[in-house]
Parts: C-alpha cells; sequence; structure tokens
C-alpha cells in the first residue's frame, strides 16, 4: 500500500474529495485507485478561520513503487503494516486454569486472549454485572445507599465504564497491540471510527453494550465470569502463588493476574500484608473544573460548524511558581461530573460522556502532581492514605454530597451561594462547600495558579463563574505492584496487571498491558 500523510480537506468536503485529493498528489486519474482506507483523522484547528481535517490514508493501485516514486513527496511512501500475532503456547503444563482478579480493561483483555488461546480463564469481579451495576450507580446517585462493592469504581467494565470512553494512549507500540485494541472494542460494539480519529472515545453508554459483549465471547470460548466473587486472600505454598481465597471458599489457579484497578485500597492493604513487593509512587489530585461547551468550541474552532468537527476537547499544561506541575486530565467534552466514591465517609469525583457528547458543560480534571513527599507518612500506603484524607474532606465540606466552589470564591477563599452563568451538570447530589480547604495550601494555590494561567491560553477559563467540584483523587494508582521481566511478581504465580498495578494509565493502555500479560502466560504454559 501507499500511505499519504498531510492530507488537508476543508471540514466540510465530501467522501470523493479525499479520493480525488489523494489521486492528485499520485498524479493519477482518481478511478485507478483501487482501494483507500483512512487511517487517521485529526483537526488542524491552528487558523481558526480554515480549520482543515488532516488525513493519513492507505491507498492500494496497479504500481505502488512507481507511483510513490512519482508523487516526490516525503509524505508518500510505501508501508506496509505488521499485524498483532498473539504468541504460540509453551510447553510446560499449567496445573490449574489462570484466574484473574478484576473485569476491567486489563483484566478483559487479558481473559479474552487467554480463552482464545484455549486457557479457559476465570474471572473473580467483586462488583456486579454491568447491567445491575448501572442501577445501583444511578440509585446511589439519586441519594440512595453507596454500595461499597459494586459501584463506579467496580463491577463489570471496570472504572472506564463510566468515563468519556476515551480510548488514545501515548504508549508507543511497534507490536500492533495498540491497534488490536481498538479493532477489538469495534469488534464488540463500538463505531468503527475509533480506528482512526485521533482522540477516539466510546461513550459510557456504548461501553456497557462493548462490554457484556465481550465477556459473551470469553465465555463462549469456555473462560467464566463471577460476579460479586471478592477476593480476601492469596494462597501462597512454597513462596508462589497457588490460588485465591473468596471468604472460606479457596480456588486452585495455575497463574493469578492482579487486574484490581486503581481503587482497591482494601486488596492493596492485603498484599502488602502478605509480603507481595511493593512501592508508593506519584500521582495527582485536584478539582473537575465546568465550562461551557459552546465556550470551548468557540475557542478552539472559532465558527466552525461542530455538527461536523464534534465538541471541542481541551489539554493545557503549566508550571506553577512553587514548581508543580498542574495539567488537565481525562478531559470530557459535553459531559457530566459524576460522584465516584466507592467508600463509605469519603467523596471522589471523576468525568463522564455519552457518546454523543450532547451535554451543555466542558468538564476535566484540573490537577497537581503529588508524591512520596506529600504523602502523610513513609510507608508504602502513603499514597493511598493521603487520597484518603483528601476524600474526607471533601465528604464533610459537602455534608455528604459533591462539594462545589465557583472559582472566583474559591480565590477569594469563601463559600459560593448561586451560580452564574455556568449550569451545573452532575450526576450524583451537590451542593456548595469549601473545594479549596479539601487541600494542603501548595497543592490549593496551585490549582488557583494554574487555572490563571490556563485564562490566559483559553479565555474565560479563569471566569469567576467556572464551577470546580472535588475530590478528583483517583487519577492513578497510588503504588506499585512490582513486577520482573517476564512480569511476573518476585512471588511466583501472581503477575500484577494494569492500571491498579501501577502499568497503565487509561483505558487502551490497560487493556494493553492485559495482552502482554496473556502473551507472557502464553508463551510459558500449554493450556491443560
Amino acid at each position: 500500500m501507499i500511505r499519504i500523510q498531510q492530507l488537508r480537506l476543508p471540514i466540510d468536503h465530501k467522501p470523493e474529495d479525499l479520493r480525488r485529493k489523494a489521486a492528485k498528489l499520485l498524479h493519477i486519474p482518481p478511478e485507478e485507485i483501487l482501494r483507500l482506507d483512512i487511517v487517521r483523522r485529526s483537526l488542524d484547528a491552528r487558523k481558526k478561520d480554515n480549520i482543515l481535517f488532516s488525513y493519513t490514508v492507505d491507498v492500494g493501485v496497479r504500481e505502488e513503487g512507481k507511483a510513490a516514486k512519482k508523487a516526490k513527496s516525503p509524505d508518500v511512501f510505501l508501508h506496509r503494516d505488521a499485524p498483532y500475532v498473539f504468541p504460540e503456547c509453551g510447553e510446560e503444563k499449567l496445573e490449574h486454569r489462570p484466574v484473574i482478579i478484576g473485569f476491567g480493561p486489563a483484566g478483559m483483555f487479558c481473559a479474552l486472549f487467554l480463552a482464545r488461546a484455549g486457557f479457559r480463564p476465570l474471572v473473580l469481579e467483586r462488583g456486579q454485572d454491568v447491567s445491575a451495576r448501572r442501577k445501583a450507580v444511578e440509585e446511589f446517585w439519586r441519594g440512595g445507599v453507596l454500595d461499597t462493592e459494586s459501584n463506579v469504581q467496580f463491577g463489570e467494565g471496570g472504572a472506564g465504564t463510566f468515563s468519556d470512553g476515551k480510548l488514545n494512549t501515548m504508549v508507543k507500540d511497534p507490536s500492533g497491540r495498540n491497534r488490536s485494541v481498538l479493532e477489538e472494542f469495534v469488534r464488540f460494539g463500538a463505531d468503527p471510527s475509533i480506528l482512526w480519529d485521533s482522540h477516539p472515545h466510546v461513550g459510557t453508554d456504548v461501553l456497557a453494550e462493548v462490554v457484556k459483549n465481550l465477556r459473551t465471547e470469553i465465555c463462549r470460548l469456555g473462560g467464566e465470569v463471577r460476579f460479586g466473587a471478592k477476593v480476601t486472600d492469596l494462597i501462597i505454598r512454597g513462596g508462589r502463588v497457588t490460588g485465591v481465597k473468596l471468604g472460606e471458599e479457596e480456588v486452585s489457579a495455575g497463574a493469578v493476574i492482579l487486574a484490581i484497578g486503581h481503587s482497591a485500597r482494601d486488596t492493596f492493604s492485603a498484599l502488602l500484608g502478605r509480603g507481595i513487593a511493593m512501592e508508593p509512587k506519584a500521582f495527582a489530585v485536584g478539582v473537575r473544573v465546568q465550562h461551557p461547551q459552546e465556550m470551548i468550541n468557540r475557542s478552539q474552532y472559532g465558527n466552525a460548524d461542530v455538527n461536523i468537527t464534534g465538541p471541542a476537547p481541551y489539554k493545557v499544561t503549566a508550571r506553577a511558581g512553587n514548581g508543580r506541575g498542574v495539567y488537565s486530565f481525562c478531559m470530557c467534552p459535553g459531559g457530566y461530573v459524576v460522584n465516584a466514591s466507592s467508600e463509605e465517609g469519603m467523596t471522589a469525583v471523576n468525568g463522564m460522556s455519552y457518546s454523543g457528547r450532547a451535554g451543555k458543560n466542558a468538564n476535566s480534571a484540573i490537577i497537581v502532581t503529588v508524591g512520596p513527599e506529600d504523602f502523610p507518612d513513609g510507608t508504602v500506603l502513603g499514597g493511598m492514605r493521603f487520597q484518603r484524607e483528601l476524600e474526607r474532606a471533601a465528604f464533610r465540606n459537602g455534608g455528604g454530597q459533591i462539594p462545589v466552589q465557583l472559582f472566583g470564591d474559591y480565590c477569594l477563599r469563601r463559600l459560593s451561594s448561586d451560580f452564574g452563568d455556568v449550569e451545573p451538570q452532575f450526576c450524583g447530589e451537590y451542593r456548595f462547600g469549601d473545594v479549596r480547604g479539601i487541600f494542603p495550601e501548595l497543592i490549593a494555590s496551585s490549582i488557583e495558579e494554574g487555572m490563571r494561567s490556563f485564562g490566559r491560553k483559553i479565555p474565560g477559563f479563569d471566569r469567576p463563574d467556572t464551577i470546580l467540584s472535588g475530590v478528583e483523587s483517583r487519577t492513578s494508582s497510588p503504588v506499585r505492584i512490582l513486577r520482573q521481566q517476564n512480569l511476573e511478581s518476585p512471588t511466583g504465580g501472581l503477575y500484577p496487571c494494569g492500571e491498579g498495578a501501577g502499568y497503565a494509565g487509561g483505558i487502551t493502555s490497560a487493556a494493553m498491558d492485559g495482552m502482554r500479560v496473556a502473551e507472557m502466560i502464553a508463551k510459558r504454559y500449554r493450556p491443560d
């Protein structure tokens, strides 16, 4: 195939214009193009009065070498894709089937690829299936009781199920895992546009169906998924994990994959008590901010038709005077701020969008980097305790609801009493409270300084009626569960995996890490 990069067209172009432009670059008639596949599409919005789509396409013609040479452009060249290949199985006998703890992206993809290889994995998920989970979450948002085992953090699909469903990743992966993850999402129900969109997202409504379809396939291949199955302990014999406990029940395992997610705090404590090698790691904390989506569209895309471009995202970074990094995270165009709590007496928030991204507001986390030096103690779980301190403060300051404060009042250190022109978009009960008071002043002032900086980049970002809520504390795992080059823990038979183990940062990278662990197990063992 011939790959053409930087192929730019007006945003209102017609489908046939893409073929004509490619043919013109290759100096051939459009009818000589036998095949044209979109590899990537992004928006070039550097000139607000002339926003363009920029394409990378693969083109098939009869004499590809000749046509590519004739183009005389560094953006036109011959290209051959290297598809993802799962390894052949090894020779060592696996006495029992693999057990996967957690059914978020890492656990799902590990289970899927192990099932395809014939290993019949058993997945143990503490939360409920996505349908029951959704009912419990919506009831909680309406003021009901928090289910500490099945909520925004725990249950089928993991924390990503109640999110924007962004599938972009910064991981460089020549093996093809990234593309494979996107293809699997499409196979199980996601829109094919995620294969080429530069900012692919699925949306929480579609994700729920995707994960159900994926689970059905795992079971069809001989795997098993058990919900409401909370692992309470590991069975360790001779320095090797040989199974797990679910209360009094013991389950033997040939290998145990820890895909527990970033919020499994009780599991972190249990693992530490068992002597599993772990270390604290840096993460970030802050607030969720809400602005009118129309304001963000105007800043990013000028007067462009958002029915064509889609609602505008943004990404902003700054360095506070105290040296702290401040940046946006998990930006949700047309989304909602949700109560993402998972423990009694604590409040955490996250952002969520449906597939249409049709909400009135844009929201994102504005967060500050923190590390072991900020934690209340120097232990492995110091970061986890720091998160809990902030979440308890958020719960107190919001009277058990999501605490809300306008940015102008945040700066003046006073409680808000009325909203301005920004209409609140929440899933979960909320009330005015002292959001600034949740944080140590070093972090609170960094957020304020960052917001001022971002207002110079996106007009209105620091408007006084910007809605702040807290606390955004679950940006990533507060620990790293150590593993060796073969991805196995120093305690044999245990494979830490995904975001909860400290090796991923989002849906796609977690799914890719699940695939890597599946590969390592398959290369070593044969299914019995």
